[in-house]
């Protein structure tokens, strides 16, 4: 592959936006097109941001382009799994907006046709590249917070633009429940941040008229390394947006951007605080999406995968579905089919 990367997005939402601004900045990408439900969309954004590229008639002309060496995935949750294995069967590198699946049976029949096609792909969890989380993540490889033996993380985002319930979002069949929808992004921080979760018990609260799935689930989890933890998704909370980080370890404990270490700072009497952008807003505008796609293009190039991947991604979906069990069989412990 030479130094340029032919990029086309397929379906041209609210995220869609962020992915073609991260294009247009990265030095090693070309958008080449899009495409979306409706031509009207599609134009739209190409007139909001001023393209240059290819309006595709629909997704099968876009995967018939030569020019296009990786698209974006950016439908409604249903379409994830396959559109992304139709993109992997036609040799195009993957972005994958979260979740990877919403049933068990897609995530196989996805996990099986990237493994085949060999193409780097990565799964959206953009949350990753904050400003937060990496400083945590470099806190936590130096021996700040020692060996975890707790983790909670929650997404609670109520209604608004996003959460209506005469949108696609509010349907099972569409979006899959509230953790596929948004606790996909918890779910994936506790695993990066702790480990792989091993059992899960959950309960959930219906609270939302028009939405065909219970709007708040809380559940407990244990990790395979024998921490434990809690994920919460509420899309009723009424109050802001707001995404939870709390670590706990044998050395040292962190409240979102608030730290306490003895490894680092022996004679700390209070919490310092991380003087960072916090994963505090819901705005898709608000998230590190051009470092996401930066990854990717590097990745790409220098022929490894990304981290998450869509394997990983994979995984995250299997333990939102098992936390859907969980809640359903009235917070039966359940083990996610890895």
């Amino acid at each position: 592959m030479s130094e340029e990367i032919g990029a086309a997005i397929n379906a041209c939402g609210w995220v869609a936006r962020e992915h073609a601004r991260a294009y247009l900045n990265n030095p090693h990408t070309r958008l080449v097109g899009v495409t979306s439900r409706t031509r009207a969309s599609a134009e739209k954004l190409v007139e909001e941001l001023g393209l240059d590229c290819k309006i595709y008639p629909d997704y099968e002309a876009l995967l018939d382009d030569d020019e296009v060496d990786a698209v974006s995935v950016t439908t409604p949750n249903f379409l994830h799994a396959q559109n992304a294995i139709d993109a992997a069967r036609a040799g195009k590198h993957i972005v994958l907006e979260k979740p990877a699946g919403i049933n068990e049976e897609e995530l196989d029949e996805l996990g099986a046709a990237v493994e085949a096609a060999g193409v780097t792909s990565i799964v959206s969890f953009v949350l990753r590249w904050n400003e937060l989380v990496v400083n945590l993540k470099r806190l936590q490889e130096r021996g700040a917070f020692g060996e975890l033996f707790f983790c909670e993380t929650d997404y609670w985002h109520g209604l608004g633009e996003v959460i209506r319930a005469d949108r696609w979002l509010a349907k099972k069949d569409l979006a899959g429940s509230a953790f596929l929808t948004g606790g996909c992004h918890p779910v994936d921080m506790a695993r990066f941040l702790c480990g792989e979760i091993a059992s899960v018990s959950a309960y959930s609260h219906h609270g939302l008229e028009g939405f065909e799935y219970d709007t708040t689930v809380s559940a407990a989890v244990e990790f395979e390394n024998g921490a434990v933890g809690r994920i919460s998704s509420c899309l009723e909370i009424v109050a802001p947006y707001h995404f939870n980080i709390k670590l706990m370890g044998t050395e040292g404990t962190a409240l979102g951007n608030r730290i306490w270490s003895r490894a680092l700072t022996p004679r700390q009497s209070d919490f310092f605080e991380l003087v960072c952008e916090l994963p505090d807003s819901g705005d898709v505008a608000h998230h590190p999406f051009q470092e996401e796609i930066d990854h990717f293009a590097e990745c790409i190039l220098e022929g490894r995968d990304c981290d998450p991947n869509i394997a990983d991604g994979i995984r995250t979906s299997r333990v939102c579905l098992a936390v859907d069990r969980s809640a359903a069989a009235g917070g039966e412990a359940q083990r996610p089919r890895y």
